[in-house]
């Protein structure tokens, strides 16, 4: 079994690597390799400052080892070096175990960019104004973490909400940060249209895509089919008078994408094409999930009411993750984009849960 001490060896190791690539001219003038290394670089850098702690956790123990080992150390001293070598057994435990549970649960997606793909499920038009709430909340979360946040596409309905809306998040540690909010979010309010104050429930899906690079998918040009089409904007308007929209399928998996919002065709083809390339890459990477028995439940079902993730209730001011249990009762907050109380907390589960199993293996 590999011990704690072999984990931080090899992670100061890697660091120490990554650290000297970065200054190489030779890493510099690749632009492809530079990338790879600053990519690792940065996902190395939050363990690498655990075991930092870690290393001065052993300094204070063996420091206030030495002291009461030491005949000639008074009585007070002795008793604060009690506390320190307490303190200091304390503090390596409490790193010990993060350092394993961020090792050894390390999602190789963590680090990369994301594709928020957010849709209207069911409910009409309170699920529309809902999956605009949620887009919203995403954007907010988002940017309070440095992230860039860029609308890809979107499909409004005639009410100000929106039927599909897909957002690109980039940001070292985006996927990281919004990958437990896939599957079907549930909403329990009175809608404005509502005459007689009743309670109506909706829902919208969310699913979460670790953007693609080219170097992961590999899609060849002959396997794509684009058409071109003329944008239409919501009521049937049009939104310009140019055959600029793009709809690009990917003939051997049927996976097809449209972009309309940009008056470029050459831009709407960019956006549909990065698109693909997370939906292709989010196949492939369910499919070596199953071949290694980890099939995974789909992540947003099929939008029912009882298929649900999270509820958030607008009478009671109430927040439920059904997936861990959760309450809170400050809507207004979540849905401005405060939703670290529930990320960590299924991040804390989700290692846990990992962590069960290799003991169980």
């Amino acid at each position: 079994m590999t011990t704690v001490d072999d984990l931080i060896a090899e992670i100061e190791r890697s660091y120490a690597e990554l650290t000297e690539q970065l200054a190489d001219p030779e890493v510099l003038g690749d632009r492809v390799r530079y990338a790879e290394a600053a990519r690792a670089h940065a996902e190395l850098q939050p363990v690498h400052e655990l075991t930092r702690g870690y290393r001065e956790a052993q300094l204070t123990v063996t420091d206030a080892e030495a002291l009461l080992a030491d005949g000639s150390t008074d009585a007070e001293m002795r008793a604060f070096a009690q506390e320190e070598l307490a303190d200091g057994r304390r503090r390596l435990g409490e790193l010990a175990d993060e350092i394993r549970a961020r090792v050894l649960t390390r999602d190789p997606n963590d680090g990369k960019d994301v594709i928020l793909e957010i849709r209207a499920g069911a409910g009409g038009n309170e699920a529309c104004i809902f999956a605009g709430e949620l887009a919203r909340m995403y954007t907010r979360y988002a940017q309070a973490k440095g992230f860039d946040v860029e609308i890809l596409s979107a499909n409004e309905n005639d009410d100000g909400g929106f039927k599909e809306m897909i957002l690109e998040v980039r940001g070292q540690g985006a996927y990281s940060a919004l990958k437990y909010e896939g599957g079907v979010h549930r909403v329990q309010r009175v809608p404005v249209t509502e005459s007689v104050g009743r309670i109506h429930t909706s829902t919208a899906t969310v699913a979460v895509l670790a953007e693609a690079e080219d170097i992961e998918v590999d899609v060849r040009p002959g396997d794509l089919r684009v058409d071109i089409f003329r944008a239409r904007g919501p009521g049937g308007q049009s939104v310009n008078t140019t055959d600029s929209a793009v709809r690009i399928t990917h003939i051997p998996s049927g996976v097809t994408v449209s972009c309309q919002d940009e008056k470029s065709q050459l831009q709407n083809k960019e956006k549909a094409m990065r698109i693909l390339r997370a939906r292709l890459f989010e196949l492939e990477r369910t499919k070596r999930e199953e071949e290694r028995g980890e099939a995974r439940r789909g992540m947003v079902g099929s939008g029912d009411r009882a298929q649900k993730i999270r509820t958030y209730n607008f009478s009671q001011s109430r927040v439920t993750d059904h997936r861990i249990g959760l309450t809170t009762h400050r809507i207004d907050g979540v849905l401005e984009g405060d939703l670290d109380e529930f990320t960590e907390a299924l991040a804390a589960e989700d290692r846990r849960r990992q962590l069960a199993a290799a003991g169980e293996e």
